[in-house]
């Protein structure tokens, strides 16, 4: 690991410490034309003494505003500490986890994933425009039907197509021949260039896609593409459970990511983070944003930097090893559950990388899912799949007491059978 280690308590508070000193101090400082402050001191008070010991908690107070880029040209000097504080988590994420050269890359803090998706088939539909001269109706997104809804989202946002493609039921696999269908027809009705959407852990099922699916299949037929990874739940895992993972920077054919730091990485909500290869997202600068030191490369434009000294604190507390190690915590757990589901004989979907069990709807009574909080595939319509995400605060004992009143449901159902 280039950037990413494990800090004692003193040197992540001091850390912090020094970037806060670094930004603009409202209370201090004679600034006269910026649009923000710190949080109202009626009600935020920055004095309490609780805060000397909560670095975080203190530059929430504190309120940086982290609008723009702060891996390509200036930004705001006025909170220079905490940008820096942001530029060395996206080193962490960017080169440690995903395998990209140093200064290779340009990203953000979002305010979550969604918006990090979108960023990513705003640019790249830009980049198509813009570099290739393509029209709105030339392009479409490729994703399959397992996407997150923030795909959909985006294509009504920006006037897309989104070409959904249908998977194996029980492997959640891409149907690779209704996927190369599925291009012929786009090819025909004028589509020339395609933003493709592969999952790294789908919101219900964990399944990861593979990426040459869609390549084969797009070079085949000689159309221009550009893939886009959303590993906004399996970013923080699969990477570490799977030391053979493919899906990072070191495939050429990669040219962006989206990671949730409020899932697996236990951040304050809203957290996500956008990664790119450099030269893309200049497609998306809103010129317009004069009075801003810099380039306005985001879609949000403010935010705040606390997220990012949020994020940074928990990769600094564990560092790798320790992060390591709470994964194989959580994917001991899930075998473990997965092996009880095996010796009952009830169907479900697990990707062996992730922390994620999807249990097939006939074997769930509802009364189990008010129970335990069972999350279904659809909540109005025709329900296939309950999912179970085995994270920090899901304990054997939890599962063991879900898995022996699901022992008790079958059994009844079974006699019920029987006697009938």
């Amino acid at each position: 690991m280039l950037y990413w280690k494990k800090l004692s308590q003193k040197e992540r508070q001091a850390r912090i410490e020094k970037a806060l000193e670094e930004n603009v101090n409202f209370t201090l400082d004679t600034s006269l034309g910026y649009p923000a402050s710190k949080l109202d001191s009626k009600v935020y008070y920055e004095e309490a003494s609780f805060l000397t010991d909560a670095p975080t908690l203190k530059t929430y107070v504190a309120n940086p505003n982290h609008i723009g880029c702060h891996t390509l040209g200036t930004s705001e000097k006025a909170f220079k500490g905490t940008q820096e504080i942001e530029r060395e988590v996206l080193d962490v994420l960017a080169v440690d986890l995903f395998k990209a050269q140093p200064k290779s890359y340009d990203g953000y803090i979002s305010p979550g994933g969604t918006e990090a998706n979108i960023q990513a088939i705003w640019m790249y539909r830009n980049y198509f425009s813009y570099k290739l001269g393509a029209n709105p109706y030339e392009i479409a997104i490729l994703a399959s039907e397992d996407t997150h809804y923030s795909i959909p989202k985006a294509a009504n946002i920006l006037m897309l197509d989104w070409l959904k493609i249908p998977v194996d039921f029980h492997t959640r696999e891409i149907d690779t021949f209704q996927l190369e269908n599925i291009i012929i027809k786009a090819k025909e009705k004028g589509k020339k260039y395609f933003i493709v959407v592969s999952n790294m852990g789908t919101t219900m099922f964990g399944a990861i896609d593979n990426p040459n699916d869609y390549i084969q299949v797009l070079e085949k037929h000689q159309l221009i593409y550009k893939i886009h990874i959303d590993g906004a739940y399996g970013g923080f895992i699969y990477p570490l459970s799977n030391k053979e993972s493919e899906l990072n920077f070191e495939n050429p054919k990669i040219s962006s990511i989206t990671i949730d730091a409020h899932k697996m990485l236990q951040a304050p909500y809203g957290t996500g983070i956008f990664l790119c290869r450099k030269g893309l997202i200049e497609n998306v600068l809103t010129k317009e944003a004069e009075y801003v030191e810099g380039m306005d490369l985001t879609l949000c434009g403010s935010r705040s930097g606390s997220n990012a000294v949020a994020v940074w604190m928990i990769l600094f507390t564990y560092g790798p090893f320790g992060w390591c190690e709470k994964i194989r915590v959580l994917q001991m757990r899930t075998q473990w559950l997965c092996d009880q589901l095996d010796e009952l004989k009830v169907a479900y979907f697990r990707d062996p990388f992730m922390n994620i069990v999807t249990i097939q709807a006939q074997y769930i009574e509802e009364a189990l899912v008010k129970k335990f909080d069972l999350v279904p595939q659809k909540h109005n319509g025709d329900n296939s799949w309950y999912k179970i995400v085995i994270m920090d605060h899901v304990e054997v004992d939890h599962l063991s007491t879900f898995i022996t009143d699901l022992k008790e449901s079958l059994y009844v159902e079974k006699r019920i059978t029987n006697e009938v």
